[in-house]
């Protein structure tokens, strides 16, 4: 972030103490993602549900619905990068063709785009 874009967001901060709220939330969580503190989680979903930031606590609560598997995607090592990338590329291909053709298309059109 440029000198001048956080200076603009601390004044932002200051007069909005909601926006201020929503900030420290949004950075204690970026570290919990960069710094794989996924231990953190339950203490992050408690603040954010008990905060009066309608949007944040429900995503709040939506993060405890499935909450070992995000606690997991922040602590550990592993990712699902590769395989996300593949899955996009077939979703691309299989709207790209929708409604013209069939199984058999799509097949050799994913085969080919290797």
């Amino acid at each position: 972030m440029r000198d001048e874009d956080a200076e603009k967001l601390h004044r932002l901060r200051e007069r909005d103490p909601e926006l201020d709220r929503l900030t420290g939330h949004v950075r204690k969580f970026a570290v919990m993602m960069t710094g794989r503190h996924g231990t953190r989680l339950e203490g992050w979903i408690i603040d954010a549900e008990q905060d009066t930031l309608a949007p944040l606590a429900s995503f709040a609560r939506n993060l405890r619905r499935d909450f070992d598997a995000v606690r997991n995607g922040l602590s550990l090592p592993h990712g699902s990068g590769a395989v996300e990338g593949n899955i996009n590329r077939l979703k691309i291909l299989k709207r790209q063709m929708s409604g013209r053709a069939g199984l058999d298309l799509l097949r050799i059109r994913v085969l080919l785009a290797r």
